[in-house]
């Protein structure tokens, strides 16, 4: 965050020195619309506008990946869940097979024969 910052100072400071030795008026005409200003000006007017149209135009792929990151995020919890209940299940089923075999050792005529299926 804090070379965030210093790089944004840095930034600031070369712009406003661009600004100071470029101050030479130009006119930038567009179809029917004519603009005058300083160059500085306007070369940073048209970096602001560049970066403006950038973020509008990655915005919905951004948008659209923080989405399926929540739905994966989601997914996931669900599968976790599921897989604790089937570990639980597991175990209760285990714990009624050893119940079984403890029966069944304790009973001695009755033998169950666990290689049919």
């Amino acid at each position: 965050m804090q070379i965030l910052l210093i790089a944004g100072i840095g930034f600031a400071i070369v712009a406003v020195l661009f600004a100071l030795q470029n101050n030479v008026p130009v006119t930038v005409s567009v179809f029917a619309w004519s603009f005058s200003g300083s160059l500085a000006l306007v070369l940073l007017l048209a970096l602001g506008l560049g970066a403006l149209i950038a973020g509008l135009v990655t915005s919905p792929a951004m948008i659209g990946s923080q989405w399926t990151g929540k739905r994966l995020k989601r997914q996931v919890a669900s599968l976790e869940e599921q897989n604790r209940d089937l570990q639980r299940r597991l175990a209760e089923l285990d714990a009624q097979l050893e119940s079984l075999l403890a029966a069944q050792a304790l009973a001695p005529g009755a033998l169950i024969d666990t290689t049919k299926s």
